[in-house]
């Protein structure tokens, strides 16, 4: 009984090494043609969320000496 679950271990851990190996392989093989830019052609790439041409962003400025100019001012 146990030569039998052993055997049947070892297929279906060849089993599931051979189809994460396949995966891999056709990930790796289609990787190339994927491009540079989310559409899959050429062209940089741009996160979906960057602002778009002059809309403006909230901006933090955390300088230094503006630190510091908000640290002396009276309350």
């Amino acid at each position: 009984m146990s030569d039998l679950l052993a055997v049947i271990y070892l297929l279906c851990f060849a089993a599931i090494a051979g189809g994460a190996f396949a995966l891999m392989t056709q990930n790796l093989r289609a990787a190339p043609s994927l491009g540079s830019s989310p559409g899959g052609g050429t062209g940089p790439r741009r996160h979906p969320e960057a602002p778009g041409p002059g809309e403006e962003v909230l901006y933090l400025d955390l300088s230094r000496e503006r630190l510091e100019d908000l640290y002396h001012q009276a309350p």
